[in-house]
């Protein structure tokens, strides 16, 4: 018997993939292994297991991998595929004069050129990122920590600053996995957020530098301090950033 022409075919069980997205899945996963600490430095990335724990075929993982690899998160070995990049202190030292110096820009120009409705939804951030500290697992925290910073980049209004300062969060998330039990007192970390929210919406660039100093370099010596009990001491670092 015919089928009827306006019929509609079959509903599917499953909804299509593109190879982009699962791309993308794969990378996700990996990132949040590595930020979590699941997958340490020095870890090796292999393909065919990671492949066969999520069900796909190699290929998408290895492209995750070459993704990963220009950020600057994996690091790719001869005859033995990638894995987890090992940091030192001098790198993280690097990370974050080139952060301080990025966002001391950026709320520069926030300042600026920012709408007052984008500089009033920091303050918003904050009050939210206060309310949920101590409910939220750490990782939600700092992933909450780099939206604030992230929408200050956004705000300045330079597309390619934003673009440099997104490219290098996956960096800072996972030396801060590095270490266990970075921020004792959420809360109190959230909250120095605040002078540097309410120094930009009333465009105070003076105010708004030394808050923002203030925040990135506490956080630094902390995350370094930590790192270096753990690992042995390293270099001095550079503190005063370069404009």
């Amino acid at each position: 018997m015919p089928s009827l022409p306006n019929a509609a075919p079959p509903a599917s069980p499953f909804a299509s993939i593109e190879a982009f997205d699962l791309v993308a899945a794969v990378e996700a996963q990996l990132t949040q292994a590595i930020v979590e600490g699941r997958l340490p430095p020095g870890s090796r990335i292999v393909e065919a297991d990671i492949a066969r724990r999520m069900h796909v075929s190699r290929a998408p993982v290895r492209e995750a991998a070459r993704r990963l690899e220009r950020q600057g998160v994996l690091v790719s070995r001869p005859r033995h595929g990638f894995a987890v990049r090992t940091v030192t202190v001098r790198e993280i030292d690097d990370l974050f004069q080139v952060r301080l110096n990025l966002e001391l820009m950026a709320a520069s120009l926030a300042c600026r050129q920012a709408s007052d409705a984008g500089l009033a939804q920091l303050l918003d951030m904050v009050d939210g990122m206060v309310r949920d500290a101590e409910s939220l697992p750490q990782i939600e925290r700092v992933a909450r920590d780099l939206a604030f910073h992230t929408a200050i980049c956004e705000l300045s209004g330079n597309a390619y600053l934003h673009r440099v300062f997104s490219q290098m969060q996956t960096e800072i998330r996972m030396v801060v996995a590095l270490v266990d039990r970075v921020y004792h007192d959420p809360r109190a970390v959230a909250e120095t957020h605040r002078p540097i929210a309410a120094a930009l919406l009333t465009r105070d660039e003076d105010a708004a530098a030394a808050a923002l100093r203030f925040h990135i370099q506490d956080g630094w010596m902390h995350v370094r301090n930590v790192f270096m009990t753990k690992q042995g001491a390293g270099e001095a670092p550079t503190t005063e950033p370069i404009l």
